[in-house]
């Protein structure tokens, strides 16, 4: 027996053998070696998986896991659910406001690639920072300017998927702006914000603004960043076409005009011109002063006011009452009323909730400022009376002169380019020419004769803003100027300082009802105007529009 035999024939210990150990004289193959050991994660991808990079070597084998074999996602087919949707066609010959509504209208997984992409200096693709300050920049200035909510979130989309960004939500309020972009589903989105603590109305600036975003939505313009930072400072730095005292003098001008649209004679218009203009320079002063609005508007209104009472007292025979009722058309803040009723049609709760407050403060200074005058003017023997201060239907001629010639003062307020104050002032001869043919001549209710008049003044203003590819507000807003319910207002606050608050309640709701009229007609006409616009997904079916609860 050898040494090696006997070596094999020593009992081992347990240490040496398991149970699970092969039995000697089994040939065994030796074990696969492995390779490091690695931790794995209910998240990894199970064996056998070859990605969508990979084809299954049997087509009849499949795994739950794995992506269908014709799928690719930048080939893939709209998605259409069992109900139907129809495929929206972003036109290129649709104006940039229609492509971006429509657009954020939509879900964000069915919105199409950028169409196109603005490049930085470097060609490196947009910084997301600078992107979303210069969006909301662009916001702040429509916002300040006066425009509507809908226009402020189209206009900021446009900038954003311009530059390359297009899962980007805008947020607009009253006073608050907000965009939030996020690159992809796993990624932190990117935030900002701006708050809008100024405003002023300059139709100049926001015509530039609109221009600037046109461009920049233009595949065939090439605007960088920097070039796009530059002319938004330009656009800042401006001074306003019209001076100061030039306002002024527009302010008594639409005061006059408005005296003799409601039967004024030459001292009327006089009148109304020097009380509107002193009320305006009170405004002034109190703003200089740092006084809130609502002071500016109950001193503005004390002037034209105190003018008529003291015309009546004097006993001059004139029709007092028409001065006080052409002051009230230069301060009703028609306006802000318009885009308040328009931001609640589209949708834009909270800012229309935020710009009718903001009216309604307004409307009550204005309120004040009149009361406190007429009752002082009642108690010193002032004998106004409400009959007298609207005239028959026999001067159509001069009462539609009026009306362009307020138009023509309005559009200077509200500084427009004087390339559309011609436009506008037509606009509005137009607009009072169909209210006095339906209200006068036709003894149609006014409530219903101005919706149909403001309805033309808005359908006209979106064709001409569609066709200049510019804002709807220069078109639009002076226009309305001689449908306010300036008379409605003043019957209503006469007779309540004569004591008699019920036919001043009812003449208030009047006017409300006329402002109203304003707004919804103005809204309508816009949105009729689409039917004579090439709109992006028009082929495939209407507009879609957000789903109505319907009472429950």
């Amino acid at each position: 027996m050898t040494e090696s035999d006997a070596e094999d024939r020593k009992p081992q210990s347990d240490e040496a053998r398991s149970a699970f150990a092969a039995p000697s004289g089994v040939v065994t193959q030796a074990p696969p070696v492995e390779e490091e050991s690695s931790t794995t994660s209910e998240f990894a991808l199970p064996k056998g998986y070859g990605g969508p990079q990979t084809s299954a070597p049997d087509p009849s084998e499949g795994s739950a896991f794995s992506m269908p074999r014709t799928y690719s996602s930048r080939d893939a087919p709209a998605f259409t659910p069992p109900a139907g949707i129809p495929r929206v066609d972003l036109t290129k010959d649709a104006p940039w406001q229609d492509r971006m509504r429509t657009m954020l209208r939509m879900p964000v997984a069915d919105r199409p690639v950028p169409e196109t992409v603005q490049k930085t200096a470097e060609d490196e693709g947009p910084a997301v920072p600078r992107v979303l300050d210069l969006t909301l920049r662009v916001g702040e200035l429509l916002l300040a300017g006066g425009e509507g909510a809908e226009d402020v979130d189209a206009a900021m989309f446009a900038v954003c998927r311009s530059y390359g960004l297009d899962r980007c939500e805008p947020n607009v309020t009253f006073t608050l702006l907000s965009i939030s972009y996020q690159p992809s589903l796993v990624d932190d989105p990117v935030t900002a914000s701006r708050t809008v603590r100024r405003r002023g109305t300059d139709y100049t600036r926001l015509a530039a603004v609109y221009q600037l975003v046109d461009d920049i939505s233009d595949d065939q313009t090439e605007v960088s960043l920097e070039e796009a930072y530059r002319r938004l400072a330009e656009i800042r730095r401006n001074r306003h076409p019209y001076s100061g005292w030039v306002l002024t003098l527009a302010t008594g001008l639409l005061a006059g005009a408005a005296s003799v649209l409601v039967g004024g004679d030459v001292i009327v218009f006089v009148a109304a011109v020097v009380g509107a203009m002193l009320g305006d320079r009170l405004a002034w002063l109190c703003a200089g002063r740092g006084l809130p609005e609502f002071y500016q508007f109950t001193v503005a209104a004390m002037p034209a006011a105190a003018l008529g009472a003291a015309l009546t007292i004097a006993h001059v025979d004139v029709r007092a009452s028409a001065v006080i009722t052409g002051g009230l058309f230069a301060l009703l803040p028609g306006r802000a009323l318009v885009a308040g009723v328009q931001d609640g049609l589209t949708g834009y709760y909270i800012t229309a909730s935020a710009r009718l407050l903001e009216v309604m403060y307004f409307y009550v200074g204005i309120v004040i400022g009149v009361l406190v005058i007429l009752y002082f003017g009642v108690t010193l023997g002032a004998q106004l009376n409400p009959d007298a201060a609207l005239l028959s239907t026999n001067r159509p001629l001069w009462q539609i002169g009026a009306s362009m010639l307020l138009t023509l003062a309005f559009a200077v307020l509200l500084q427009q380019e004087r390339s559309t104050v011609l436009v506008v002032t037509l606009n509005g001869g137009v607009a009072w020419s169909v209210y006095g043919a339906m209200h006068y001549a036709g003894d149609i209710s006014p409530v219903a004769s101005t919706a149909v008049a403001a309805g033309l003044v808005g359908l006209f203003g979106q064709l001409m803003s569609r066709y200049r590819f510019a804002s709807a507000l220069p078109y639009t807003t002076a226009a309305i100027g001689p449908l306010l319910p300036g008379s409605a207002t003043y019957f209503g606050l006469l007779a309540i300082a004569q004591n008699d608050v019920d036919q001043g309640l009812v003449q208030l709701s009047k006017a409300a009802a006329l402002a109203m009229a304003i707004a919804i007609g103005m809204n309508l006409g816009s949105e009729i105007s689409r039917l004579f616009l090439r709109l992006p997904g028009a082929a495939a079916g209407a507009r879609r529009a957000a789903k109505r609860t319907r009472g429950f």
